[in-house]
């Protein structure tokens, strides 16, 4: 099968150029990396030049879309896979593509995402909820899991992510105009479409963020933004209960590990992801200052 890689960029920095490397040494190296890069001015004339199957193709900040963007890298490639990956991702060892594409030698499959790994020494928070979130077991998900897995039936990131392109062409690409969360919403047209979502635990990139309190409100509002304006089954499934395992799983990890100091961080930032949340399901109550003042995208309320 041949595979292209789509990564969208902007400011670029010492992530992407490991990324790069690693990409280069990897057992199945994909066939082409298409480089979506956003405002040419802030991209390192030297970063691609040690590869040649490294291409790179610039937009303006105003023309970025996370769905639109990447749909603009899909529409160029005539692979049998496309692989999305983000800038700060970074692949754990040489197996990650291979392990990745493995997925689709089930003809059932339409997408399938990888693991995520947070460095605990870095950020221990991230490094648990990372596991529980990713965790080492691969499986695989379809209609049939929506009673149990609720809302993570159709979990999906393109931090690490492909699809295959006939289902992807099938669905009509990822959404034009997306807040956020454009990798599960197309997991959910598949899911209702009858296909399969498969996570590959064994393709594994290092991937973390370090968000404060009030940065993951505004996240989480823009999630919950995503969801209702895309509407389906976002608005059938249960929610927030799989945000309260989370909660309770990681808050008891903590006492055992005996790191009681992080908890207050932890509930502080888990209330700003709730009420984040809570509001952007409610958005279209809320006046537009207030719309603007929670938004990570201005962009999107203003195209």
């Amino acid at each position: 099968m041949k595979v292209d890689l789509i990564i969208p960029t902007y400011k670029p920095g010492e992530k992407l150029k490991e990324s790069l490397h690693r990409l280069s040494l990897q057992t199945r190296k994909p066939d082409r990396i298409i480089l979506i890069n956003t405002e040419e001015k802030y991209f390192p004339k030297d970063l691609t030049a040690p590869y040649e199957n490294v291409e790179v193709h610039h937009i303006e900040k105003k023309d970025f879309d996370h769905g639109k963007t990447r749909d603009y890298g899909a529409s160029m490639s005539n692979a049998d896979i496309l692989m999305f990956m983000t800038d700060d991702a970074v692949p754990k060892d040489r197996m990650l593509v291979e392990n990745l594409i493995k997925s689709f030698e089930n003809p059932e499959v339409g997408a399938a995402y990888g693991r995520q790994l947070a460095d605990g020494r870095k950020n221990y928070i991230e490094y648990y909820t990372r596991i529980f979130n990713y965790p080492p077991e691969s499986r695989l998900k379809t209609k049939e899991d929506l009673d149990t897995l609720g809302i993570k039936t159709f979990f999906c990131s393109n931090a690490c992510s492909a699809y295959r392109k006939t289902d992807y062409d099938a669905m009509g690409g990822f959404l034009h105009k997306t807040i956020f969360n454009e990798d599960m919403i197309m997991a959910s047209k598949m899911i209702e479409a009858g296909k399969t979502i498969a996570y590959a635990a064994d393709a594994a990139v290092w991937h973390w963020h370090d968000y404060h309190a009030i940065e993951q409100l505004h996240r989480n509002f823009d999630l919950a933004v995503s969801q209702v304006d895309y509407g389906g089954l976002f608005l059938e499934v249960k929610s927030e209960s799989e945000g309260v395992k989370m909660v309770i799983s990681t808050l008891k990890h903590l006492i055992s590990k005996g790191k009681i100091h992080l908890i207050p961080k932890y509930i502080l930032d888990s209330g700003c992801k709730f009420i984040g949340y809570k509001l952007g399901r409610n958005y279209k109550k809320l006046p537009r200052w207030m719309i603007l003042k929670l938004t990570m995208n201005q962009t999107y309320w203003n195209s």
